[in-house]
């Protein structure tokens, strides 16, 4: 397989995932009704949560899009780790910065709305991504540290899979 086939074949597995997690997230919004709406002791609601994922999703969306600042190239030295290497050094209880923190008056209508927007952007961001953007440029951050614009994407998969199992803690099931 070479080069161009190899990002294709990435990217549509990205999008795959990405799309499947934001759809099981979507379904556990509308399938909870009024109860949606409510927060339990200090957590957000799942609507809330459903609201904060497509925040965050839009962003990221933003930043493999180029649409949003961000993507360096990477360093000369960049090794891209597995997900599964990165996935468990992100700690379990995070502080969401005050521009994705959701509304407290979110309806259930407008996190769905916003999250279909989100995956829509972020579809559209990587059937734009070039092979070799997404593989020498990215982001660091203090949560995951050094990544390319692939693994952007595969956080934010992993970050909505992340908040969906939160909302079905907080809702019991």
């Amino acid at each position: 397989m070479d080069g161009q086939e190899e990002h294709r074949a990435r990217v549509a597995q990205l999008r795959e995932s990405f799309a499947a997690a934001n759809h099981r997230l979507l379904q556990r919004l509308r399938d909870a009704g009024d109860d949606g709406e409510r927060a339990r002791e200090d957590r957000w609601s799942p609507v809330q949560i459903g609201w904060h994922v497509a925040a965050v999703t839009t962003r990221f969306a933003g930043v493999i899009s180029g649409e949003l600042p961000g993507a360096q190239p990477v360093a000369q030295d960049f090794r891209e780790r597995p997900w599964a290497e990165i996935a468990p050094t992100v700690a379990a209880r995070l502080r969401a910065p005050a521009i994705v923190q959701p509304p407290t008056d979110v309806s259930c209508g407008q996190a769905i709305a916003e999250l279909e927007a989100a995956e829509k952007r972020m579809l559209a961001a990587l059937d734009g991504l070039g092979p070799e953007l997404a593989s020498s440029y990215g982001i660091t951050s203090p949560i995951v540290g050094a990544i390319n614009l692939y693994q952007v994407a595969e956080w934010a998969t992993a970050h909505t899979i992340r908040h969906n199992r939160q909302a079905k803690l907080t809702l019991g099931r």
